[in-house]
């Protein structure tokens, strides 16, 4: 039986293929350091577990309205219009099984065969296959290593041609840490109210933000901006709420209710308990946030100054997410190897420890590392790190 070709230009994760390594090395009695994690390592806060509980209790375990619940809609505004200052109707939001899915479905709702999607480099590893998906094509954008990994207004101007449907914004950026100011989001975004292209802003760290820059939604720039773009956000990173799959976007009520109506044909609805979970991260102080970007950010200063004095290692620091994204091309080279990938599949083999490769971002000189694991996980992984690129100097 033959698989579609839909499927088979899929490119595989990257962060799952380093993980099932990390796992079978583990699986064989090994010490292994994973740094490909994209997830906090926090347990939800009680008082959301409690709320699924009583959730349960109270008999919310069957369908629900395959746009979500209104009760949380309303909580997803209020969180929308106290934090970003944007104002939006219960008909602007979809609830969706994961920030994910939210993406996969607006790409669904809105790319026809062909069509163009600009995607930043470097990018979250499924962007691209979102749009192929749908049968678009992503276009590759370079953002730049001097210029934070940000693209300019300048680049996308000569990017743009009569196919181009879409423009992606990740800020603060996975794989980066990097953020966009206003001024640069408010630049991109003149760009493409000129072309009439549409904004999909990906905002799922905007609460993981470690210096005194503010985030920014391009939505909340101007109400012409806000018309034309989409927000992507969830409960995953800011409440640790990873695996109950609870996302959602904001955006113009035409996507909306397109997307809702592939909802209901793909997930019928995200799961009810999650939901009312997610009611109550949105609805209750969120002290345990507070704390999580305090550990987060303690991790950060201590693990980008051991990183960034290992020989051949170069980090811009990040100022928001969980990740570093330091360009290794010189340790690469000065280890004798022929690629990144080959040097990380050589660290995991030899000292145990799991980085995943720029190449899955699209950006084959640098790796990804997250620090949401413990100082002592952090400091260990740094010193075999520095181990193996002086132990294999050709």
């Amino acid at each position: 039986m033959n698989l579609s070709k839909r499927v088979a230009q899929l490119t595989p994760s990257s962060t799952l293929a380093i993980s099932a390594q990390a796992t079978e090395l583990r699986n064989q009695g090994y010490d292994v350091i994973g740094l490909g994690v994209g997830e906090p390592d926090f347990n939800t806060p009680e008082y959301i577990l409690q709320a699924a509980k009583k959730a349960m209790d109270d008999g919310h375990t069957k369908y629900t309205q395959s746009g979500g619940i209104l009760p949380l809609k309303k909580a997803i505004i209020n969180k929308l219009k106290n934090d970003n200052n944007l104002v939006y109707e219960p008909e602007n939001i979809i609830v969706t099984t994961g920030a994910k899915y939210a993406l996969f479905a607006l790409f669904q709702s809105i790319i026809d065969k062909g069509d163009e999607v600009i995607v930043p480099t470097p990018y979250w590893v499924s962007y691209p296959e979102h749009v192929k998906l749908a049968g678009g094509k992503p276009v590759l954008v370079e953002g730049e290593e001097a210029n934070e990994f940000k693209i300019t207004k300048e680049q996308l101007e000569k990017t743009i041609t009569s196919k181009t449907k879409a423009l992606i914004i990740n800020s603060p950026s996975n794989p980066t840490g990097m953020m966009y100011t206003k001024a640069e989001l408010k630049a991109l975004g003149e760009v493409c109210l000129e072309h009439n292209i549409t904004i999909v802003s990906d905002e799922i760290y905007e609460s993981l933000v470690y210096t005194d820059d503010n985030h920014i939604s391009i939505a909340e720039i101007s109400p012409e901006l806000k018309d034309i773009s989409i927000v992507i956000n969830g409960v995953s990173k800011s409440h640790a709420m990873t695996g109950w799959r609870i996302g959602y976007a904001a955006g113009p009520t035409k996507i909306i209710q397109a997307m809702t109506s592939h909802a209901s044909h793909a997930t019928s609805n995200p799961t009810s308990i999650s939901q009312y979970a997610a009611l109550a991260a949105y609805s209750e102080s969120n002290d345990t946030l507070d704390e999580m970007r305090t550990i987060f950010s303690e991790r950060l200063d201590r693990f980008y100054e051991l990183i960034s004095n290992i020989k051949g290692i170069k980090c811009i620091k990040p100022k928001g997410a969980f990740y570093l994204f330091p360009n290794v091309s010189e340790a690469v080279a000065l280890n004798g190897f022929n690629s990144v990938d080959e040097w990380v599949k050589a660290l995991l083999e030899e000292e145990k420890v799991a980085l995943v490769p720029g190449s899955g971002f699209g950006a084959p000189d640098n790796v990804r590392l997250s620090y949401a694991t413990s100082m002592e996980n952090l400091e260990e992984a740094a010193k075999r790190i520095d181990r193996f690129v002086n132990n294999n100097l050709v």
